[in-house]
C-alpha cells in the first residue's frame, strides 16, 4: 500500500483525504502548529472544524513535533498549507520530501525570495531545494474546482495534475483516481500554477458584482459574466507569457475554478463586501475577525509585482488585475465604475 503524507491539516489537506484514501493509500495528516485544535476536533472523531465533515476513516494524525514520524517512508508528500507558509514548511520537510516519488503541491499563490524577485510555488521550492543542496522528487500542481468541503463528502469532483512530465501527471492521475474524484492529466505546470492564485484574485471582482446587487438591491449580472470573461482571459494571456498552454486557462483551473470560488468561498465574500459599500480595508478586517483568509489580497499585489518583474510587456493587457489592486489600495471613485472600466469592451 503506497504511502501518502499531507502537510497541513486545513480544509484542503483534510479534504484530500477522502479521495486517496478511498484510492487505497496509507494516509498520514500532518498538522503545523497552527492546527493543533484541528487534529484535537479530527482525534476526538468530531467533524473537520473547516470542512465540517468528519475526517476519513483510517487516516492517521500527526502533530507538529511529529513530522520526521509522519515523513518515514512516505512515498508522496503534498504541501497543503498556506503559500506563506511554503518556504519555511518546505525547509522542515525538505529530507522528507527529497525521499518521496513525487511531492504534490495544493497550495496556492506566489512565492517572493529574499532578494524580492516573486516566483510560481513549484520554483520556489525547487530553489529553496538547490540552496540547501537536496535534490527533490517531480512536482505535481493539483488544481481546479475542488471545494474541499464537497471532496471530504465524497462528492463528484474534477481536478487536473500538472507535472513537468505528462507521464508523471498520468500516473498519479490514475492511482489517485475513483469513481467521484476523477483527474485530468497535463504537462502545463506553468498554466495550472498561473490560474491557481489568479482565480482568487478575479473572485474579488465577481464577488464585487454581487455586492452591487446586495447594495443597491438590482442585479449586476451583465457586470458579472463580462469580469469573468476579461478574468479568463488575463489568465490565458499571462500564463502564455510565460510559456503556459493558451488552453489551460479555459479548461478546469481557469474557468472551472474560478466558476466554483466565484460561487462561494472567502474570496467572493470579501468582494460582496466591497460591493455592498465597505471600504477594501474594513472588509479586510472583518473578515480577519472572523479568522477567514482571504488569499486574493496579498495574491493581487504579488501579481502585480510579478507581471512588472517578469513580463512586464502585458501589463496594460491586464485591466481587472490593475482594476482589483487600485480598489484594495482604497479609493474614493466608486468600484462599479472601476469594474466597468477593466471589463466592458472599448470603442472598436
Amino acid at each position: 500500500m503506497a504511502i501518502i503524507t499531507i502537510l497541513g491539516a486545513g480544509a484542503m489537506g483534510s479534504g484530500l483525504c477522502t479521495p486517496v484514501r478511498n484510492a487505497g493509500w496509507e494516509v498520514r495528516l500532518w498538522g503545523t502548529w497552527l492546527d493543533d485544535h484541528l487534529i484535537d476536533a479530527c482525534e476526538a472523531g468530531k467533524s473537520h472544524p473547516r470542512t465540517k465533515v468528519p475526517l476519513a476513516e483510517g487516516v492517521k494524525l500527526y502533530r507538529c513535533a511529529d513530522l520526521d514520524k509522519a515523513l518515514e517512508g512516505a512515498d508522496v508528500v503534498v504541501m497543503s498549507v498556506a503559500s506563506a507558509g511554503v518556504p519555511k514548511i518546505t525547509e522542515m520537510a525538505l529530507q522528507g520530501i527529497s525521499k518521496a516519488k513525487a511531492l504534490w503541491l495544493t497550495s496556492k499563490g506566489f512565492c517572493p525570495d529574499e532578494k524580492g524577485k516573486i516566483q510560481l510555488l513549484p520554483e520556489a521550492i525547487r530553489t529553496i531545494a538547490k540552496q540547501k543542496g537536496v535534490e527533490i522528487p517531480p512536482i505535481v500542481a493539483i488544481a481546479g474546482p475542488v471545494k474541499a468541503n464537497e471532496c471530504a463528502e465524497g462528492k463528484p469532483t474534477a481536478t487536473i495534475f500538472g507535472c513537468k512530465d505528462i507521464e508523471v501527471s498520468r500516473k498519479y492521475a490514475r492511482e489517485a483516481r475513483t469513481e467521484v474524484y476523477c483527474i485530468e492529466a497535463t504537462d502545463d505546470e506553468t498554466g495550472v500554477e498561473i490560474c491557481a492564485p489568479m482565480k482568487n484574485v478575479y473572485a474579488i471582482a465577481l464577488g464585487i458584482a454581487d455586492g452591487l446587487e446586495e447594495g443597491t438591491g438590482f442585479p449586476h449580472h451583465n457586470l458579472k459574466a463580462a469580469t469573468f470573461n476579461q478574468a479568463i482571459k488575463e489568465m490565458s494571456l499571462l500564463g502564455q507569457a510565460l510559456g503556459a498552454k493558451p488552453e489551460t486557462a479555459y479548461g478546469l483551473p481557469g474557468v472551472g475554478d474560478l466558476e466554483v470560488t466565484g460561487l462561494s468561498g472567502r474570496n467572493k465574500v470579501y468582494g460582496v463586501r466591497i460591493g455592498k459599500g465597505e471600504t477594501a480595508k474594513e472588509a479586510l478586517a472583518e473578515m480577519e475577525r472572523l479568522e477567514q483568509t482571504v488569499e486574493g489580497v496579498p495574491a493581487a499585489g504579488l501579481a502585480m509585482t510579478f507581471v512588472d518583474q517578469s513580463v512586464s510587456h502585458i501589463k496594460d493587457q491586464l485591466p481587472l488585475l490593475k482594476a482589483v489592486n487600485r480598489i484594495l489600495a482604497g479609493t474614493d471613485v466608486p468600484v462599479v465604475k472601476i469594474i466597468s472600466e477593466a471589463v466592458l469592451p472599448k470603442m472598436p
